[in-house]
């Protein structure tokens, strides 16, 4: 039986106790701070990135993984014998899909999905791909099935603050300035056939108040959530606020696990900090 190696981009978010256990490897993204260029949280975190922000307000540009990376990356399991399984962050958000299919036509034997999502939207995904591994399930069938599984993954998330998409250049002056006086914080939906993203509802008031409430306008009353697990993902969020909403999930659904995660690099410099996101698999 051929084996088969589980991969993702850094942006999967999954956390230690998950990548351990499925035996995932991860490629990072680039950070480009300055005049430097780091790889995502490997030689830089999201703490020194805000920190950059505030100190010197400057934000770092983030660049996808080449084609030649891929193919070096791939090569030493391929050449010996091994079948990969990796996912991309969504298409609609970054080309590192349409360059690691590239590589993987050349190479052979590398099965990329398009997560049509972000961060730990895509570590769901993962998870049920490194289930099907263990269950010796061939990898053509595990790309087919993850990848019909990517519309019933839902991800989204609540900013605390428009300054960082602002500063990034996603967000006019205007909207950042309106939202930040009338204490606006929008739930950013992610759309799961590329991840692309549009502004849902607006809270308005207390990020305490707000975070519950956004949790429960995800989970509440719903009857076709997959209740193995979900993510409840966050860039600088307090433990308190973290614990705060994780009782508010357990109050919605009876999940039989929830896993805390860190937003990586790539996706903290964007939202910025106070930012968080429940996310989840439906039937």
């Amino acid at each position: 039986m051929t084996k088969i190696i589980l991969s993702a981009d850094s942006t999967c978010d999954l956390g230690d106790e998950l990548k351990a256990k499925y035996q995932v490897h991860y490629y990072p993204f680039h950070i480009i701070l300055g005049d430097k260029q780091y790889q995502d949280n490997v030689d830089i975190t999201p703490e020194e990135i805000f920190q950059a922000y505030w100190e010197r307000k400057i934000l770092p540009k983030t660049a996808a993984i080449g084609v030649g990376e891929y193919l070096d990356y791939f090569r030493k399991w391929v050449e010996n014998g091994y079948q990969v399984i990796h996912l991309n962050l969504g298409s609609g958000i970054s080309s590192a899909y349409q360059n690691c299919c590239m590589a993987a036509r050349e190479l052979g034997n590398v099965f990329p999905i398009n997560s049509g999502n972000l961060s730990s939207a895509i570590g769901l995904l993962v998870v049920e791909a490194g289930k099907r591994i263990s269950q010796g399930m061939p990898a053509p069938q595990i790309q087919k099935e993850i990848q019909e599984l990517t519309a019933k993954c839902h991800g989204s998330f609540v900013l605390d603050t428009l300054e960082f998409l602002h500063a990034g250049g996603r967000c006019s002056a205007v909207a950042a300035l309106g939202a930040n006086l009338l204490r606006l914080k929008p739930c950013i939906e992610v759309n799961n056939r590329d991840a692309t993203m549009r502004v849902g509802k607006k809270y308005r008031g207390d990020l305490d108040k707000v975070l519950v409430q956004y949790t429960r306008d995800k989970l509440m009353n719903r009857d076709d959530l997959n209740l193995d697990r979900c993510f409840l993902v966050n860039a600088g969020i307090s433990k308190e606020r973290l614990n705060l909403v994780k009782k508010t999930i357990e109050e919605c659904a009876d999940f039989e696990h929830i896993y805390i995660t860190k937003a990586s690099c790539t996706i903290s410099c964007h939202c910025g900090p106070n930012t968080l996101g429940v996310m989840f698999l439906t039937k």
